[in-house]
């Protein structure tokens, strides 16, 4: 429900893109921002959607594909006409960290199919960091 602003950048520092959501109730719009704040895209929260769908939208409003996830999984997949472009998991901290801390690692698999320079894969980066600050915070 509360607002977000996320940065992410390459080891140097340098920003790639950033990750912006205001106040919500009901549903999250998350705005995506490249390295020069100009809109990349948007991905839109499903109303009533239990377990976790985002539509992920160019900066024109155009559906690119589909986060799913189940409400009570770690395993998120991005899907673009039934043909599966990355997928989502909880990688396991160890015990200490799991019941200690509120950190989580997870890990980005993107299919070999996706361009290295299509916009979708900064939008399939981008996503990871709202899969845990929209669905597991």
């Amino acid at each position: 429900m509360t607002p977000f602003h996320i940065v992410i950048s390459d080891p140097q520092g340098k920003k790639i893109l950033s990750v912006k959501r205001g106040v919500t109730l009901f549903r999250s719009d998350v705005d995506v921002f490249d390295e020069n704040e100009k809109l990349v895209g948007v991905f839109k929260q499903k109303f009533f959607s239990f377990g976790g769908k985002f539509e992920i939208h160019d900066a024109n409003d155009k559906h690119l594909c589909t986060l799913q996830g189940k409400w009570t999984g770690w395993d998120f997949k991005f899907m673009q006409q039934n043909k599966e472009l990355a997928n989502v998991s909880k990688k396991w901290a160890g015990i200490g960290k799991e019941l200690f801390t509120s950190a989580d690692n997870y890990v980005l698999n993107i299919n070999a199919s996706v361009d290295p320079e299509d916009k979708v894969r900064q939008l399939i980066l981008a996503a990871v960091m709202c899969i845990d600050m929209v669905f597991k915070e």
